[in-house]
């Protein structure tokens, strides 16, 4: 019987992914004891009972001795149910077919060899100078050169990890392999390569201020923490770009994304709004390191292997009506509404009060979904790459005035420019916030700042209000003043409830109403619709509109307001 065939899904590695780090490789006391080091105690000063057990590779051949009924207390309740073990090892260490004694052992016989795979053993590395480690930095907060990677470079190991070593609840092993063949691509991995030809950049604390030609380009860690570069702005482009690439390609029924677990609800709506792919992505993380105690990020990776093979996501013409998806300790979250609440797992929420999560792997391993978002996405997105201009107007402070002037979108081969990722700020908005009586726009010179900030900045920017629940408004009429006078200086402002508001932000003429999104899912709707209609049209004194200026904003603001109600 031919097996059926099983899907190829590509592994996309992201920046800051706990679900692609481990704990440090801590030097074993086996391996202290080995070079006369002092042994390494429990916290408490009380001697440690075991080493740490770390997946490693055997260099040759070994033969082993495992003492029968040893793998569960229980075994030896029902000897007579089990087979005779292949031998004995006696007082000696000697192993003989035949018993010799009543205190030899019975024992199985096994030959452990290099292509089996990873087996967990003690972790034998010292330090250059004989000093056992203790961390992932020679010395405490050591620079770069001093400091090994606990991230992992792409999703080969990790997967190959959790192949091997993760059992399933038949207690079998291969719980992706059986499932998928899975590519590895690094897109914006959480840890690189700094030598080879050429050598990967990352963050050099050694360099005093840490100057932009001493920060990570190539790859983002968290940790060590003095070592840690989240990736900056114009990355998304390349993360757009790359993803865009790798599913254009027909090579993949899917894909899976692995991301820092506070930023992964932020790219999976990104995903949704500018891939253009029929196929399924995937989105994970976690909240503690791979291999550490109860790490959920297993589980998590698997589960997206069997949402992608069960196709529930496939429309009758095998396109995903689903979107993008955050699959987390078994549910489904769609892209728009997925929020990271709290850092334990189980820590994800649905937010907007109106579904979320589509469906469940269930504790068989089943894939349910029982509902389907009606918001536009990938393939059907508005947003996508290909629907993107080449370029766009966008409003800077020049000599005269606020202007407007032509920025690149994307590049001549279509690909997005790094230069053209919108500056979008979030405004948060409280009771209390006027400086005095009598809301005086004068005195509100941290807003008036920003404002201009932005139009220094000679690029695609916006805002975001965070305001009153749901419906957006600002209490301050003086801040709000200055919001409408950043809309007639060309930037757009979108407003929405703080938190997580289940209700929908308002309409207004000229600001746009940002449904029930987060003010983080509103940023990014924002920036995607900033490089598709570019900046609002400019007024020539922006505190004080003409009514013709007013109407052309105001027809502008209705081009992305439909975009904002249907994404």
């Amino acid at each position: 019987m031919t097996a059926p065939k099983k899907p190829r899904i590509a592994h996309l590695a992201g920046p800051t992914a706990t679900i692609q780090n481990t704990p440090p490789l801590v030097t074993s006391n086996k391996a202290r004891a080995q070079r006369g080091l002092p042994p390494r105690d429990n916290p408490d000063g009380s001697p440690a009972k075991f080493d740490a057990l770390r997946g490693q590779r055997l260099a040759a051949p070994a033969k082993v001795y495992v003492e029968q009924f040893s793998a569960h207390p229980l075994e030896g309740d029902r000897a007579e149910l089990y087979g005779p073990p292949d031998g004995y090892v006696g007082a000696d260490g000697v192993f003989r077919k035949q018993r010799a004694s009543e205190a030899d052992k019975p024992v199985y016989e096994v030959e452990l060899r290099p292509e089996d795979g990873l087996y967990p053993l003690p972790y034998m590395a010292v330090q250059a100078d004989g000093s056992p480690w203790e961390e992932e930095c020679a010395t405490p907060d050591a620079p770069a050169a001093r400091a090994r990677q606990g991230f992992f470079p792409d999703g080969s190991r990790p997967f190959e990890e959790i192949d091997r070593f993760g059992v399933d609840h038949h207690g079998v092993a291969n719980s992706l392999s059986s499932i998928a063949d899975i590519d590895f691509h690094r897109v914006a991995p959480p840890a690189g390569f700094t030598r080879g030809l050429p050598a990967e950049k990352r963050r050099d604390a050694g360099a005093g201020d840490i100057a932009p030609e001493n920060y990570g380009r190539d790859f983002f860690p968290y940790n060590p923490r003095h070592l840690g570069v989240p990736p900056p702005r114009p990355m998304l482009a390349k993360i757009t770009n790359d993803v865009q690439r790798v599913l254009a390609s027909g090579d993949y029924d899917g894909a899976i994304w692995t991301q820092g677990s506070p930023q992964v609800e932020e790219v999976a709506y990104w995903f949704n709004l500018l891939i253009d792919t029929r196929a399924p992505i995937c989105c994970n993380a976690a909240q503690r390191p791979h291999g550490m105690i109860s790490n959920d990020g297993p589980k998590n990776i698997v589960d997206s292997a069997r949402w992608i093979a069960a196709r529930l996501w496939a429309d009758e013409e095998g396109r995903n009506r689903c979107g993008v998806v955050v699959i987390q300790e078994q549910q489904v979250f769609a892209a728009r509404e997925v929020a990271k609440a709290d850092a334990r797992p189980g820590g994800y929420v649905a937010t907007g009060g109106h579904g979320g999560i589509l469906g469940q792997i269930t504790h068989m391993d089943i894939a349910k979904l029982t509902f389907v978002p009606t918001c536009k996405h990938t393939w059907r997105s508005d947003l996508t790459l290909a629907k993107l201009p080449a370029r766009v107007l966008a409003a800077r402070r020049g000599p005269g005035g606020v202007e407007t002037f032509e920025i690149a979108v994307k590049d001549a081969a279509g690909a997005l420019a790094g230069e053209a990722i919108p500056s979008v700020s979030i405004v948060k908005d409280g009771g209390f916030a006027a400086i005095d009586f009598g809301e005086d726009p004068a005195l509100e010179g941290d807003l008036t700042a920003l404002i201009e900030h932005k139009l220094a900045q000679g690029r695609l920017t916006g805002f975001v209000i965070e305001g009153l629940t749901p419906y957006g408004n600002m209490t301050s009429q003086a801040r709000l003043r200055l919001m409408m006078s950043a809309v007639f200086s060309g930037l757009p402002v979108a407003r929405v409830g703080r938190g997580a508001p289940e209700g929908f932000a308002d309409p207004h003429p000229l600001l746009i109403a940002g449904s029930n999104l987060t003010a983080t899912k509103a940023r990014l709707l924002l920036m995607a619709c900033l490089m598709k209609f570019g900046s609002l049209p400019v007024a020539k004194d922006p505190r004080n509109p003409t009514q013709a200026e007013r109407e052309a904003t105001m027809a502008a603001v209705r081009a992305y307001q439909a975009v904002f109600d249907t994404h």
